[in-house]
């Protein structure tokens, strides 16, 4: 079997992409530095986006798949744009979470606390959690008012 220094690099764009949707831009970065000869590796992505290979609607779908249960719109957005998809692409993404954010919140919420907090310094350390898994302000509020909730599960 071939050792990766040793796959051309075609055969180092599909192993990534085998492993998971990658966007144009991700693999131009990381098969950059293996490139033997100027005009390379676009030829190569190419061919790959043109036989379906690279395809930016299933890397998006992809990243809300493995990434929505998780976290927030602003940290999917965040993700999304560090692949180097379509603004309009992200936004159409963002906005489809919207809808069940403040849900998601609030089960990554109970999935990490046991209840609503005792004092305010748990208050902080609650709201920073949330925040830092990119849920805005209003949601994380929501959550620890508890509203919306029969009571903490």
């Amino acid at each position: 079997m071939l050792q990766l220094g040793q796959l051309s690099l075609k055969g180092r764009a599909l192993r990534l992409l085998s492993a998971r949707e990658h966007s144009r831009v991700e693999l131009e970065r990381k098969l950059a530095q293996h490139e033997e000869e100027p005009g390379q590796l676009k030829n190569i992505l190419d061919d790959l986006q043109a036989k379906g290979f690279i395809d930016e609607q299933r890397v998006v779908e992809s990243v809300l798949n493995r990434r929505a249960g998780k976290l927030g719109a602003m940290r999917i957005r965040q993700e999304l744009q560090g692949k180097g998809l379509d603004g309009e692409m992200v936004q159409a993404a963002v906005a489809q979470l919207q809808g069940s954010e403040f849900e998601r919140a609030r089960e990554v919420w109970r999935r990490k606390f046991e209840g609503p907090p005792a004092s305010a310094a748990e208050r902080g350390k609650q709201m920073r959690f949330l925040a830092s898994r990119g849920f805005g302000g209003e949601v994380i509020r929501r959550v620890l008012s508890g509203e919306g909730a029969a009571g903490p599960a």
